[in-house]
């Protein structure tokens, strides 16, 4: 089985009673479809989401998880919280969730910008937290999750979240500082490749090739081409010689400046 194939067992979640999500929009249909996928048996999950559309499609998507939608209040009250909304949305959140959290609960912000401190601050004085930069491939337990928490989170709590992530694909602790990388690198990631790669795939019908032969390889190609680049031990010239027609070799500078302006000009917004 091809890794991300099928559903893997994962164990119970046991270290939280319950879980709430404010907002239900991408990000919490990834972590969730994960976790189906993967076999994880979560506890009552109540997901506040004002959206309709954002409501039905978890609904949808998602009916072996038995989501409850509720709002912003009981979600907060669980023993779980995640934060998943936009951080410029975060501010006009925060009071209510603030006045249902249990004193004893965990809260983790999904969203870039918005500090541990700052977090704690907006949130009463409450400490309980952490962040976290997802990342969709977690959708099908390949995921890069770096998490990093506030210093009242003590081991019980800490382990539970890196349980409760392993499913998804790797979830390192991280210093709060390197978030924001993580965001641009990782949380961002996919998208600087997704449509090439689908732009090949698509290809490769004129190339004789069906779909079910070009996937997997595909995927092969990607996966392999990655790891020779960092774990390979040649330096990146060297590894770029390794093939001696390159088609693409007049564009490369054109996609290399808009690496170099576009994703520096995020970086410095998103900075706290």
């Amino acid at each position: 089985m091809r890794p991300g194939s099928g559903p893997r067992v994962a164990p119970q979640v046991t270290s939280f009673e319950s879980i709430g999500f404010i907002g239900g929009g991408r990000v919490t249909r990834i972590l969730l479809s994960g976790w189906v996928r993967a076999g994880t048996r979560l506890q009552p999950v109540v997901v506040s989401e004002p959206d309709p559309a954002a409501r039905a499609a978890l609904a949808e998507r998602l009916p072996e998880l038995g989501v409850e939608v509720g709002d912003t209040t009981l979600a907060a009250a669980q023993q779980l919280v995640f934060l998943a909304v936009p951080a410029a949305t975060i501010g006009s959140v925060l009071p209510s969730v603030r006045s249902a959290l249990d004193p004893t609960a965990v809260l983790v912000s999904l969203a870039p910008t918005v500090t541990l401190a700052m977090l704690s601050e907006q949130l009463g004085g409450f400490t309980r937290v952490a962040r976290c930069v997802p990342n969709a491939p977690s959708m099908i337990g390949a995921g890069f999750n770096p998490l990093a928490f506030g210093p009242a989170l003590g081991e019980a709590e800490r382990q539970g979240l890196l349980t409760l992530f392993e499913p998804l694909g790797k979830s390192p602790e991280v210093p709060e500082a390197a978030l924001e990388g993580y965001t641009l690198l990782t949380g961002m990631g996919p998208t600087y490749l997704w449509f090439q790669l689908q732009a090949l795939r698509e290809l490769a019908g004129s190339f004789g090739l069906s779909d079910e032969e070009a996937a997997p390889a595909l995927a092969s190609m990607t996966s392999g081409a990655a790891r020779l680049l960092l774990e390979s031990g040649l330096n990146p010239a060297e590894v770029m010689d390794l093939v001696v027609v390159r088609p693409l070799a007049d564009d490369e500078a054109v996609i290399r400046r808009a690496y170099q302006t576009r994703l520096p000009a995020v970086y410095s917004k998103i900075k706290p």
